[in-house]
């Protein structure tokens, strides 16, 4: 059982964690249509990388005895004025995301939920990768994508990013699915 301010901020990074799987797929989308087909890869093992932390907090919330409440999952933006900006976006996104976990870390906290604190202690770990990635992503087409060369090149580099199922995932599924 949850603290009900707990099991509502839980949900609700829930349904974040789909958003931000859309917003990803959607980067990819754009990337595609634009023949950056390495970038479409890097942002497609995002959006698969972003499902399984959905799927985490759905088997931890009924794991745990809480209730999974899903609600609408706004549309994300389809149009981008650059490869930039879809990497500033990112990691604006990414920073949002840690701040969300940590209010429900801070939530829990509050009411001695230990279980989910211990839960969010993976996640917290993860955001910091998270945002190391989308930094450097920045980083990088700031000193080298001006150049269409520069831009072929780190365009390859992001193709070479491959997907690995989340194994964080695999504590919290159910034994038989």
């Amino acid at each position: 059982m949850f603290d009900s301010k707990v099991e509502k901020l839980l949900n609700e990074q829930l349904i974040m964690e789909i958003y931000s799987a859309n917003f990803y797929l959607s980067m990819s989308a754009w990337f595609r249509n634009k023949s950056l087909d390495g970038y479409a890869n890097w942002f497609y093992v995002q959006y698969k990388e972003e499902i399984d932390h959905a799927l985490i907090f759905y088997n931890f919330i009924l794991n745990a005895g809480g209730q999974v409440k899903l609600g609408a999952i706004k549309s994300p933006s389809s149009e981008f004025e650059g490869v930039g900006d879809i990497l500033t976006k990112s990691f604006e996104h990414e920073k949002f995301v840690t701040s969300l976990i940590y209010e429900i870390n801070e939530a829990a906290l509050k009411v001695k939920d230990y279980k989910t604190v211990q839960f969010l202690d993976w996640f917290i770990k993860e955001q910091v990768e998270e945002e190391d990635r989308a930094s450097t992503n920045i980083n990088r087409f700031n000193l080298f994508g001006a150049d269409p060369k520069g831009l072929h090149s780190l365009d390859e580099e992001a193709a070479a990013r491959t997907y690995a199922q989340t194994p964080q995932l695999a504590l919290y599924e159910p034994a038989v699915v």
